[in-house]
């Protein structure tokens, strides 16, 4: 975890955090307690989202991170997602994505050539 995060998850009490899967195939990196305000949210899901409260909640796995900011990624999440070598990890504001560069690169190749969807209005950059 780069330092600036660190030090953001410190500010929050502690250094541990919820790692899941994304129907994106990378993985969701939620501080604790953000995590146990989205688990509640997922949780009250409606039975027709039962296979994503399933792939969210049931692979959940809580980690802290060690001494010097590493958290260890199971071999079931490093599989799911693709994570071999070279990775990417963005900060999304409450949360962060962790990708396979290579997944990643499609993934935003995908989403420039869709352009910009008409849901985020008149949206200015």
């Amino acid at each position: 975890m780069p330092a600036r995060y660190r030090d953001a998850l410190n500010s929050l009490g502690n250094a541990q955090i919820t790692i899941t899967r994304s129907p994106d195939r990378c993985l969701l990196i939620y501080p604790r307690p953000v995590w146990e305000v989205k688990r509640a949210q997922i949780a009250a899901f409606p039975a027709s989202a039962r296979g994503f409260q399933r792939l969210l909640l049931g692979n959940a796995q809580e980690v802290e991170l060690d001494g010097a900011g590493r958290a260890l990624v199971s071999p079931e999440h490093r599989q799911f997602a693709k994570l071999d070598r070279e990775v990417i990890l963005l900060g999304m504001g409450q949360y962060f994505e962790l990708w396979d560069r290579t997944s990643h690169d499609a993934a935003e190749e995908a989403t420039l050539a869709a352009g910009i969807p008409d849901s985020i209005g008149d949206f200015s950059f």
